[in-house]
């Protein structure tokens, strides 16, 4: 099995971080009193600017969760397909070689899903087999992987697309002062990504994918994820994740084990940014080199945290720089639940 190619999308609407904290400051003046103490929050987050689904002066004109939901089927239609599209012609497939998609998103929600309505657009063919999957947020990207595997090697002549999508301006809470609110305000992007597994019995470049392991932490359904209200998804987002990514360290090694292998042994970690505390966690956890996890930092200050997306988007990178032959990867992210996966690769 192997991740044949990855392709990338983002909205045209690209802003720097500074334009957006002024037009925060107008969304939050009234509620959030400490100016001051705003802006350095947003800029604790050390994103240097972020794509939007819809220009930023179109966003006062969301009436509701329904415009919003509505912005999000429309715009991410066009990443979705555009990413996948590049995807594809890396891999050099067409669509109609995709014998299955797996498509994520926690920042929307449509029926017929993303992925149906990918069908004609595209020219999938009639019996593509699709899975939709809401709800795995940052997770979603590593997780969308290891499904994929699964599928493929119940398939090995098959090959399955991973599609992210999320739109997290659209989910902008403009009267919630909370300083969950205020974080995720200042952190997350929006974008789509693709990627391609291919089965064993097919030919592919690109690593392998060797094993993967699904972790949930129990009792902590409150760390992270969304309060479903009247005006849309509220964020839950507790000060609890950078402690929880710290203890990660005794998952990975006993998952590296079973493979007979060792922390050591890794060379390259495609890791979800999630935030400056929690990538610092996982380096403090993982005892990683000082430029181990530098893709994450980059992509986090290009674009921000892009949710489920954010981690293709690194492995996108991890492939574009194809480390040498045999080289171990260890892809992972972690998310509402609060959980982890981790996907073992060789180039």
């Amino acid at each position: 099995m192997r991740i044949a190619s990855v392709g990338r999308a983002l909205p045209p609407h690209r802003y720097e971080q500074e334009e957006l904290l002024e037009a925060l400051g107008r969304v939050f003046a009234d509620r959030f009193f400490n100016a001051r103490r705003l802006e350095q929050i947003q800029r604790n987050t050390l994103v240097g600017g972020r794509h939007l689904a819809l220009p930023i002066e179109q966003y006062a004109e969301l009436r509701g969760f329904g415009d919003a939901n509505d912005a999000f089927i429309r715009c991410g239609l066009e990443l979705a397909e555009a990413a996948i599209r590049e995807a594809l012609a890396r891999a050099g497939l067409e669509p109609r070689q995709v014998a299955h998609v797996f498509s994520l998103s926690v920042t929307g929600i449509a029926a017929p899903s993303l992925d149906a309505r990918l069908v004609n657009r595209l020219g999938l063919r009639s019996d593509v087999k699709r899975t939709p999957i809401f709800g795995l947020g940052c997770v979603g990207g590593a997780a969308g992987i290891a499904r994929a595997a699964d599928y493929v090697r119940a398939f090995p002549r098959e090959t399955a697309v991973v599609l992210s999508t999320e739109l997290c301006s659209l989910t902008i809470q403009r009267g919630d002062a909370s300083m969950a609110n205020v974080i995720a305000s200042g952190l997350f992007g929006d974008g789509a990504a693709a990627a391609v597994v291919r089965g064993a019995e097919v030919p592919a470049t690109g690593p392998r994918i060797l094993a993967t392991r699904s972790i949930f932490y129990p009792d902590t359904e409150r760390v992270m994820g969304w309060d479903v209200t009247d005006g849309g998804f509220r964020v839950v987002l507790s000060a609890d994740v950078p402690e929880i990514a710290a203890g990660l360290r005794p998952d990975v090694e006993k998952f590296l084990a079973e493979q007979g292998l060792s922390l050591a042994d890794v060379g390259v970690f495609v890791c979800h940014p999630g935030g400056p505390k929690v990538i610092e966690a996982i380096e403090r956890s993982l005892a990683l080199p000082a430029d181990a996890l530098a893709r994450s930092w980059r992509h986090l200050r290009a674009v921000g945290n892009l949710s489920s997306a954010s981690v293709l988007f690194v492995l996108r990178d991890a492939l574009d720089e194809a480390p040498a032959t045999g080289t171990l990867g260890l892809l992972l992210a972690m998310g509402p639940g609060f959980c982890s996966e981790l996907v073992l690769l060789r180039w």
